[in-house]
């Protein structure tokens, strides 16, 4: 193989898998009899780390809660994550792709996950509405940045 070949960037997928599932459906059968429309919530969050010499886990937590006033309808939390090897990639470019690429590629796996779980717990399936993770990723640097000046 010659040098430049091995100096060639690698990005690859070399496992996706659900590190955690769980439903929650506190107020069951009282529940089912609502009638108002439950107020969805959804909160995300991204971790990275490196397993091994060029490959890198990275799960993607995703958490909703419908609630009608102060009640709990549903709570569904997810970990999808994935095994991806990433080498000959510059070091400032790494925390990007754990950050951005990465959660882009997971976060189909995990909406289908939160679609289901939320049927098969007899509601409607919550279709959640694609996320850009270069905005959240750069608002999460700012947040940081501003932590590390003050």
């Amino acid at each position: 193989m010659s040098e430049q070949q091995e100096l060639q960037p690698v990005f690859s997928i070399e496992k996706l898998y659900t590190k955690d599932l769980s439903l929650e459906v506190p107020n069951a059968p009282q529940v089912f009899l609502e009638q108002t429309q439950p107020e969805i919530e959804m909160q995300l969050s991204t971790e990275g780390k490196q397993i091994d010499e060029g490959f890198y886990d990275v799960g993607l937590s995703v958490t909703v809660t419908a609630k009608v006033a102060d009640k709990v309808v549903f709570l569904v939390e997810v970990v999808q994550s994935g095994i991806f090897q990433i080498r000959n990639v510059p070091t400032e470019d790494l925390d990007p792709i754990l950050g951005v690429a990465c959660p882009n590629i997971l976060f189909p796996y995990a909406r289908e996950a939160v679609s289901d779980l939320v049927n098969r717990a007899g509601f409607p399936p919550v279709l959640l509405n694609p996320i850009n993770f270069e905005a959240m990723y750069m608002q999460q640097r700012a947040q940081q940045a501003e932590a590390g000046n003050a």
